[in-house]
Order: structure tokens, then sequence, then C-alpha cells
């Protein structure tokens, strides 16, 4: 047996337990929900599936409150993702400036990622129900006395992206942090001899070399908005209600929720199912967009 044959095998080898895995875990899954999303399986043991077909996507798309979730989704992720990277961005440039204690406030910024989700929302939850108007009544001020960030549905949404972005901005922070460090002070430093104003250096010379972690935190941020479930469990289960097209919805039952919700709280399975298939199909479209936007704006930089 040749060498080259021998690393072949010994390749597919050491492959085989990962691949074996992600066919069981990932693949099979997938085809067993594709083929559950177009029947009436509930998931009660004893009752067949039978086949419906296109119905639940059919139904999916004529629900009121789905379509609200799609909605909320995207204006929820769009703005998480542009508060997150702003101020993960922000702190970098703090944290790596001529700042003392420097490690320190990187461990405190990154340290809120390491909150889990639902933890994270029930001290957010105590905060803007109890310590915000306490602060508001101690100050003076009637607007954040009576600011009821959780009971308003026009709110609500804000109220979850702060959050958020306190959880998740410390974590992007370090990636923003590694690609500031590998920015050469030669050019930062040639600039500042030509005039070029903090702005200016900004735009042409930090944009510029650290593009590539605008890629993977853009990716991260993104993903992450989308499939947000923890928090807003924790924070409001959904609500508080709201009327959209003469329906009640819930204001911040975003699609993870939403999905959750039609499968197992109201056991309505295949629903579930095929509401999952196309957030899987539209989260990868959006990611695999964002991804490729980025990296031509890369190579144009």
């Amino acid at each position: 047996m040749n060498r080259y044959l021998k690393d072949k095998i010994f390749f597919w080898l050491f492959l085989a337990p990962a691949l074996f895995s992600f066919l069981l875990v990932v693949i099979i899954p997938f085809f067993m929900g594709l083929y559950f999303s177009m029947t009436d399986w509930n998931a009660i043991a004893g009752i067949e599936a039978n086949w419906v077909g296109l119905k639940n996507y059919q139904d999916m798309f004529n629900n009121v409150a789905f379509k609200y979730s799609f909605i909320r989704t995207f204006l929820f992720t769009l703005m998480s993702v542009v508060s997150i990277n702003f101020v993960a961005l922000f702190l970098a440039f703090l944290v790596t400036s001529e700042l003392k204690f420097k490690g320190f406030f990187r461990a405190g910024f990154f340290l809120p990622n390491l909150i889990g989700g639902l933890v994270l929302g029930y001290i957010w939850q105590f905060i803007f129900k109890s310590v915000v108007p306490a602060i508001g009544g101690f100050l003076g001020f009637e607007a954040m006395e009576n600011l009821l960030l959780l009971a308003d549905p026009n709110l609500t949404l804000f109220g979850l992206i702060f959050a958020f972005t306190w959880q998740y901005a410390g974590y992007i922070m370090m990636i923003y942090v590694a690609a500031l460090l590998n920015v050469p002070q030669e050019l930062i430093e040639a600039s500042e001899i030509d005039g070029a104003n903090f702005f200016q250096r900004f735009m042409n010379i930090t944009v510029p070399m650290i593009a590539q972690a605008f890629t993977i935190t853009s990716f991260l941020t993104l993903v992450n908005s989308f499939k947000q479930y923890d928090i807003i469990v924790a924070l409001t289960a959904g609500g508080p209600s709201t009327i959209y097209q003469d329906t009640v919805v819930n204001s911040t039952e975003l699609l993870a929720v939403h999905i959750y919700n039609v499968a197992f709280k109201y056991n309505r399975m295949a629903e579930g199912q095929a509401r999952a298939i196309i957030f899987f199909l539209v989260l990868s479209v959006v990611s695999i967009a964002q991804v490729y936007y980025n990296k031509r704006k890369e190579i144009e930089m």
C-alpha cells in the first residue's frame, strides 16, 4: 500500500465519527422534519401522521401571528446587529487605547456573555420593573419613574435589544480587539503626521484593515439575533399583547419563540416543523447573502 492511499484511509477513518454524528444528528432529522412538515403529525403515540402536502405551509403564510412574528424578528435582528456592533467597536477602541487597567475592563465587558440567557433575562426584568422606576423617582424624572418598558408593546422590543446588546457586545468586542491590534501602527502614525484626523484614519485605514472582522461579527450577530429565544422567554415570555391586522398577537414573540409555542404549547408539531423549515431557509439565505456582500466589500477595500 502506497503512502498516499494509506494517508487517505487514515484521513477518512478519523473523519468518520464526526461525519456519522453530523449525519445522525443534523442531516437525517432535517429530512425527517421536512417529511413531517407535510403531514398532520402531533407527536401523540398511537395516532398516525396523515399526508397533507403543502397545507401547513399555506396555513402558515395566511397566519397573522406568523407574519407579525416574521416582521418583528427582522426588525429586532436589524437593530440588534447595528447596536451590538456599534457598542462592541466602541468598547474595542476603548480597551485598545492608552487606558489604565485595560485588562480589567476587557474582562468586565466580556463577563455578561458568560451569564446564561434565562438568568440574564430575569436580571433585566428586575431592573426594568423595579430599579429604573426607583432611580427615576429618586432623581425626580417622572417619565423614567413611569416608564413601563416591558408593558408597552411599542417599547418592549427596545428592552430586549438593550439586554441582548449588554450580553453579547463584550464577546464581539474581543473579535474587534484582535483585529485592531493587527492594524499596523506605522500607517496610523504616518497618517497623523500627514494631518489626518480620527475620522479620516478610521474610514481610510482602520475600516479596510479590519474588514474581515466585520464579516465575522456581522454573521455572528445576525445569526444569534435571528435565533434569540432564552432572553425573550425570561424577560417578556413573548408579551405584551397588541393588535395587528385586527388580530391579537404577542409583540415580542419572535420566530424562535413562535415556532416553539406552536409546536409544544399548542401541540401542533407539523405546523411548527413547517415554520422551522422556512425559518431555516430564510436564515440560510440571509446569512449567506450577508457573508457574500461583506466578502465583496473586503476585496473592494
